[in-house]
C-alpha cells in the first residue's frame, strides 16, 4: 500500500493552480472537467503519481467557498530552508502564517503559508526533525 493523494476542495480553480504551480512550484499533472457533475479534478504535485503522493484540488462550479471545519489539520511539505521558502511565497504573492523557526516543545524548524482558501501548508526543514 502507498499513500497516492490528498483531495480539498477549492473555491477559485485558477486561483488555487497558480498557487499551487507558481508559489509552491509544484506542477500541474492533470486535469479533468465533468460537465454532468459540475465539478473538475486537479492534481498537482512534485513528481509523477506513480512514485508521489500528491494534491487533488476539487472544484465544484457552483460553490465558490468553503468551511475549512476545526478537523482539518495541513499538509506538510518538506524544504531545504524554511525561512527561504516562507520568502520566496511572500515575494510571489503568498501568505505567511508562521514565520520559519523551532516548533512549539521541539527543535524541528517549521513555518506555515496559506493557499487562497485558507488551507494550511507546512513548510518542515530537511535535516531540522529531532
Amino acid at each position: 500500500m502507498r499513500l497516492l493523494h490528498t483531495m480539498i476542495r477549492v473555491g477559485n480553480l485558477d486561483r488555487s493552480i497558480a498557487f499551487y504551480t507558481d508559489v509552491l512550484g509544484m506542477k500541474l499533472l492533470r486535469r479533468k472537467d465533468y460537465p454532468e457533475g459540475r465539478f473538475t479534478n486537479v492534481f498537482v504535485g512534485y513528481g509523477d503519481e506513480r512514485e508521489h503522493a500528491v494534491l487533488e484540488l476539487t472544484h465544484n462550479w457552483d460553490t465558490d467557498r468553503y468551511d475549512l471545519g476545526a478537523g482539518y489539520g495541513h499538509v506538510a511539505v518538506e524544504v531545504d530552508d524554511a525561512a527561504a521558502a516562507c520568502d520566496r511565497v511572500r515575494a510571489r504573492g503568498g501568505k505567511v502564517a508562521r514565520e520559519a523557526g523551532p516548533m512549539k516543545h521541539g527543535t524541528t524548524v517549521i513555518a506555515f503559508v496559506e493557499d487562497p482558501d485558507g488551507y494550511k501548508i507546512e513548510f518542515i526543514q530537511r535535516g531540522s526533525m529531532g
